[in-house]
């Protein structure tokens, strides 16, 4: 698994439930890794996209408690032993989780690489992602170049500066492994 966000300074991702800014570079960036892929999101997060709809050209692995919850083609999932079983049937195929913050905060344990664009600002924000120059076990790989770009969320004519930052966990932990031990999914 893969972990794709865009966070502020403060390793801030959103406030209201909405995203802090929404950058057409990074956009393009998260088109171009995740088409084709299999992406896995809460709930809530889906909730956040165009018509509450998933994503056109991804194979959408949603993940909520709510039992009746359906959208669409998506598969659904309420616990991560459901997800480990959803992710077999997917053997081979790169996984991206993309949102929200309770998400990413139980599945960074066993993702490889965080592909992070950071953005140069500190917005208010209420929803986070680890700090991964911090965490035990999480490298910086890749530094991209400093861009600019003007956000479609705030201000419409503020020039906001960021980079595009890979990310690498040295011993991702195994899902099946670590489900034997019990656990379970839980949504805000």
């Amino acid at each position: 698994m893969n972990v794709i966000v865009a966070v502020d300074q403060n390793w801030g991702i959103g406030y209201n439930g909405r995203l802090l800014a929404r950058l057409s570079d990074d956009m393009k960036r998260f088109k171009a890794l995740t088409i084709g892929q299999t992406v896995v999101l809460g709930r809530k997060t889906l909730e956040t996209f165009p018509g509450g709809q998933p994503l056109p050209g991804r194979t959408n692995i949603i993940m909520t408690a709510q039992p009746a919850f359906q959208a669409g083609d998506a598969r659904i999932c309420h616990s991560l032993d459901e997800l480990a079983d959803c992710l077999d049937d997917l053997a081979g195929r790169p996984v991206f989780v993309i949102g929200g913050d309770s998400l990413y905060r139980q599945l960074l344990p066993f993702c490889k690489k965080a592909y992070v664009t950071r953005i140069d600002r500190i917005f208010p924000a209420d929803a986070f992602f680890p700090d991964l120059d911090r965490l035990e076990g999480w490298h910086l790989l890749e530094e991209g170049p400093l861009l600019t770009g003007i956000s479609k969320i705030g201000s419409p004519d503020e020039e906001l500066t960021f980079r595009f930052n890979l990310y690498g966990q040295d011993n991702p932990a195994d899902l099946r492994t670590w489900l034997q031990r019990g656990s379970g999914y839980h949504e805000d």
